[in-house]
């Protein structure tokens, strides 16, 4: 059996459609990940809140951070 060479634009075309196929793959996986650490984030925020809600408002920002 005789082998030929890999074009040029077979290596374009592959690197494209794995682009393609890593920006679908990918895109849910970040948007589920991000929801779950901002989820997280919301929750340690407001455990820290209410850890510290006898302390004023300005000792519990310097503690607890903002929200965001």
């Amino acid at each position: 059996m005789e082998q030929q060479p890999i074009a040029r634009k077979h290596l374009v075309w592959s690197l494209i459609t794995g682009l393609a196929v890593g920006a679908i793959a990918g895109a849910p996986l970040g948007w589920m990940a991000n929801g779950k650490y901002s989820d997280q984030r919301l929750a340690e925020f407001i455990i820290c809140q209410e850890k510290n809600r006898d302390k004023p408002v300005a000792m519990v920002e310097s503690i607890c951070g903002s929200r965001f």
